[in-house]
């Protein structure tokens, strides 16, 4: 279906004659499936080696790579480069122009590898809906009119038309597509663009891309070839060179040159970097969605490896944002030392689930026993307009209202009913529902609350009027300094009497709460009642005095139980960490002990700033405190840009947290922007990263992943360059030794698209090092790929070449079953000896031809006449000289299968040892990363077959096709060498006319 993007989500699916509810039916399914195919692209034929041969020189291509020589050459000089380095890649390119025959073999074989390589994208299954229920099938079985389901990390199967959305977005990375460096979004609308394009088509979904946010539901419009995937290779198919006249042929040593040279060129290029990288990126955006950080942007997973400081929110994401009371002090007795009992309550979220403890540190098995308990939980109860509910999907408890009255309801929940010996244990036998407020239930079906008085910020305190068995009392609760300041006398511990507040007990009291509000950093509520006159239906600012004081409660944000270890892990990692808040200065501090950031650290001064103290620094000193900086506080939005800019000033990698519409500037400007999943759509849309739990953790174990996923990626590089460097040494070094072609391309082709492909994109499932996160972050300027790693490639590239070449060697010298020759029947003539050959030859075929009858030829002795400068047996020469051994023996597959199957093996356990870059395979142990051995197990059992299963081996049978091939191009060549050598092509055409 052509027009499926200009079109409505309900014109496209009648189109197909679909129920969205229920997908095709299996009749509907066979007949689409006649109608249009199967889904996937076809197969195509190779192309025969006749007409590889007649393409072997393009003079346009010729003129293409020697201005890409010059311009190679020009930009290098540009660039300040001299000597070896400005002629480097112009050598390289003019040596290229050398190849002869095999440049056009090796240019067709590369279309045609790219060709397959476009199948790689193709996705395996599909999550379909058929006949109303939704089952994972084969992705070739779609047809058009399929409605599938697409999530995170799916491969989109077909060209499919979206009709509904199951998330706020959805995203799809398609730069294999359309080349865009982000991810895209896609909606339903359909669109009037005029000779739309694919980035115009942002209702559809294209084969092969990578969904990276969201899910969705669409509909199938094209499969096989009839889609975008499928018009790029017809495109390809479509593209053909020009013909051009061939021209004379070079020696035979030139030709042996070119396709050394073509080969070598070829065999380094790690053809599978682009897919194995995106593979990489979207493999790990699936795992870091797992751990709850959802990425927006694929560039930041890499720029996460190389972060330098974090600055984090303080609320929310070091913390809990769960206010939770954790002290309560309360007046014991006026008639004996001390004066105040002190309580600490456990637990730091909304659960419902901790104990009281004493000042000793007992347990109090029955807290409602205590008067003043009993009394704080009934003013925590009433005197509250929070709600406390249990979510079941979340698996957690969730607030309605003010955190700190959520606290009170937690604190409610804590202390527990009185009346009951076996409370506690019958509070555990309800169900999470209903235990999430049932102590609060309790105590507001006991009482009816007729009027309050809400909140103000002149009070600073609020009051309820509550009705029980014909008594009213007033409940309130506020600042402490408000309350007591209204209070006229206390509610005793000991034995619930009331007892006038004098000016000892109130000193005791404003001592308390300094060391709770200072010290501790709590954030405290008093709590106090007033019996109302009997009837009394409304309440008024001047009943709120002559109160009785039942109790002082100290609350705070608790910080994240993993957050401590996360800041040690950032520590060890050479991250900085700097709080930032807009609490005062003394809260965050207090929390910043707390979590480690202060480790070691007693004096806090120059690495604790508020903004206004940070902004009247002189520069200097803003620079130097930009070293250190650990708590950034009373900071306002506009205060998280400036930190930001002066940071990356100082050549700083940073991630900033934010949450609000206000954080979006910063975290735009963040090197690495991360919004809080609880936070503003404005925020989510200006950042990189969101966090769905707000947890710094998860940040950290983002960057984690960031680097396990950049060390992938080196990994899969070091492989692939170290592999193909071992196919161009066993290149190489056959042709400097004189030996007969290792391997033929077909062989190469296979070994990089099937036993290469494989272990490589296993590599992106690698897991992290131990040590990930004890290195110090990467530079943002970093080489991938740095002098002393090239130097191992080369190392163990050279040990493949070798161990291959070996293997061939082994063959003809030694292996009972091959021809055991000396190895100076494999060696050719050198470079030398073959032109002094060639130009004697000449002279006597030039001489010969100028006297006047054959018979007064002279007979002259080449082997007299050229001096030895090599070995003077060829392979090649067999067929023309008496040996001991069949000349058929060159033409057996076995050695080439041989050095295949050790360039397999050595491959294998050369892509084990990128299990990790620097550790040991005795920290790291092969079976850390199942998808690798298993890679190896399937890459070993595809080779076995291609050698010993019957069709399979028929299939590859093409090596027989081209050894054919060349037996007859020999052949020929040998028969017409006395006639070309007559008619002097050696020779340039000046030297033929002289």
């Amino acid at each position: 279906m052509e027009d499926a993007y200009a079109k409505s989500v309900a014109e496209v699916l009648a189109a197909f004659g679909v129920d969205p509810t229920k997908g095709l039916s299996d009749e509907q399914v066979e007949q689409h499936a006649r109608l249009y195919g199967k889904n996937e692209l076809p197969q195509e034929e190779s192309t025969p080696f006749w007409k590889l041969v007649l393409k072997q020189f393009d003079d346009l291509l010729v003129k293409i790579l020697i201005a890409a020589a010059v311009i190679s050459f020009l930009l290098a000089r540009m660039n300040g480069e001299t000597g070896l380095a400005a002629f480097l890649e112009p050598s390289v390119i003019f040596l290229i122009l050398a190849a002869n025959a095999a440049v056009g073999v090796i240019t067709e074989t590369n279309a045609e590898k790219a060709l397959e390589e476009l199948r790689a994208y193709q996705a395996d299954v599909a999550t379909v809906l058929r006949n109303g229920c939704f089952s994972i099938l084969p992705a070739t079985e779609l047809v058009p009119g399929d409605i599938v389901e697409v999530g995170v990390g799916c491969k989109v199967p077909a060209d499919m038309r979206t009709i509904e959305m199951l998330s706020h977005q959805l995203r799809v990375d398609q730069a294999i597509l359309t080349g865009e460096s982000c991810s895209v979004a896609k909606e339903l609308e359909s669109t009037s663009t005029m000779n739309a394009v694919y980035q115009d088509k942002t209702n559809i979904l294209f084969s092969g891309t990578v969904v990276v946010a969201g899910r969705a539901r669409a509909v199938v419009i094209g499969v096989g070839s009839n889609t975008a995937m499928g018009s790029i290779r017809d495109a390809m198919l479509r593209t053909e060179d020009e013909a051009t006249p061939l021209k004379k042929k070079l020696d035979e040593f030139g030709t042996f040159l070119a396709k050394v040279a073509v080969a070598l060129a070829v065999a380094a290029i790690p053809e599978g970097l682009p897919a194995v990288v995106t593979t990489c990126l979207a493999l790990g955006t699936k795992r870091m969605a797992r751990l709850n950080a959802i990425v927006r942007s694929l560039p930041s997973v890499e720029t996460l490896g190389c972060t330098t400081v974090i600055c984090s929110d303080k609320t929310g994401t070091l913390t809990t944002n769960m206010m939770s009371v954790s002290k309560v002090c309360v007046v014991r007795s006026v008639h004996q030392r001390p004066i105040t009992d002190e309580y600490s309550i456990s637990g730091t979220t909304f659960a419902p689930d901790g104990f009281i403890y004493d000042a000793g540190g007992l347990q109090l098995e029955f807290p409602p026993q205590s008067p003043c308990l009993l009394h704080i939980a009934m003013c925590s109860a009433l005197c509250n307009e929070s709600t406390l509910q249990y979510n079941p999907d979340k698996k957690c408890y969730e607030k309605i209202g003010e955190s700190t009255e959520v606290a009170l309801r937690v604190l409610v929940e804590k202390v527990g009913l009185p009346g009951f010996d076996s409370m506690p244990s019958a509070l555990n036998m309800l169900t999470k529902h209903e235990r999430a407020s049932y102590c609060n239930r309790y105590w507001e079906n006991q009482f009816r609350k007729i009027s309050v008085l809400e909140f103000s910020r002149d009070r600073k305190m609020m009051s309820v009027l509550c009705s029980r068995k014909q008594q009213e009392i007033m409940f309130s609760k506020g600042a402490p300094e408000s309350v007591m300041a209204r209070c006229t006398h206390i509610l005793c511990n000991d034995d619930g009497s009331s007892v006038p507040l004098t000016m000892d007990i109130r000193n005791e009291l404003e001592a308390r709460f300094q060391s709770f509000a200072g010290k501790d950093t709590l954030r405290c509520l008093a709590l106090a009642l007033k019996r109302m006159p009997e009837g009394q239906q409304s309440l008024s600012y001047d009943d709120e005095a002559n109160l009785t004081f039942i109790g002082l409660v100290g609350m705070l944000d608790p910080p994240r139980e993993e957050v401590r270890n996360a800041i040690h892990s950032c520590m060890s990692a050479g991250i900085r960490v700097i709080v930032v808040t807009g609490d005062n200065k003394s809260t965050a501090e207090s929390l910043c002990r707390q979590i480690g950031a202060f480790e070691h650290l007693e004096d806090f001064t120059g690495y604790s700033y508020t903004a206004s103290e940070f902004e009247g620094l002189p520069p200097l000193e803003k620079a130097n405190a930009l070293q250190r900086m650990v708590l950034f506080s009373r900071v306002e939005p506009s205060h998280k840009r400036m930190l930001v800019e002066a940071l990356q000033l100082h050549n700083e990698v940073v991630a900033m947290t934010g949450d609000g519409v206000n954080d979006a500037p910063a975290l735009k400007k963040a090197d690495i922007g991360i919004a809080m999943g609880s936070g503003t759509a404005v925020a989510k849309s200006a950042s990189d990263m969101v966090l769905a739990d707000d947890n710094f953790a998860t940040i950290v174990a983002a960057v984690s992943e960031g680097r396990a996923i950049y060390n992938n990626t080196k990994q899969f590089i070091r492989y692939m360059i170290s592999s193909n460097i071992g196919e161009v040494v066993c290149i190489f070094v056959a042709a400097v030794l004189g030996m007969p072609d290792t391997l033929v391309p077909v062989q190469l082709l296979w070994v990089n698209l099937v036993t290469d492909g494989l272990p490589a994109t296993a590599i992106g499932f690698n897991k992290p090092d131990s040590n990930i996160m004890t290195v110090k972050p990467r530079k943002v300027n970093e080489a991938v790929v740095n002098g002393w790693l090239f130097f191992r490639y080369l190392i163990i590239g050279a040990y493949v070449g070798l161990a291959t070449i070996a293997g061939f060697v082994w063959w003809f010298v030694y292996s009972e079953d091959g021809p055991r020759l000396p190895y100076s029947e494999l060696a050719r003539k050198s470079l030398l000896h073959a032109l002094l050959l060639a130009r004697k030859w000449d002279k006597m075929m030039w001489s010969n031809n100028h006297t006047s009858s054959y018979q007064q030829k002279p007979q002259i002795s080449l082997s007299k006449e050229i001096p030895s400068v090599g070995p003077q047996v060829n392979f090649d020469s067999c067929s023309t000289r008496q040996t001991s051994y069949p000349c058929s023996i060159f033409e057996d597959r076995h050695p080439s299968t041989v050095s295949m199957t050790v360039l397999v093996v050595v491959e294998m356990f050369n892509a084990v040892n990128n299990l990790s870059e620097n550790q040991s395979l005795l920290a790291i142990h092969p079976w850390s990363n199942l998808w690798l051995v298993g890679s190896i197990v399937l890459t070993m059992l595809l080779h076995i077959s291609v050698l010993y299963i019957e069709p399979l081996s028929a299939l590859f049978s093409v090596i027989l096709i081209d050894e054919v091939l060349k037996f007859f191009s020999r052949s020929s060549r040998g028969r017409r060498f006395p006639l070309r050598l007559r008619r002097r092509e050696i020779l340039p055409k000046e030297s033929r006319d002289n």
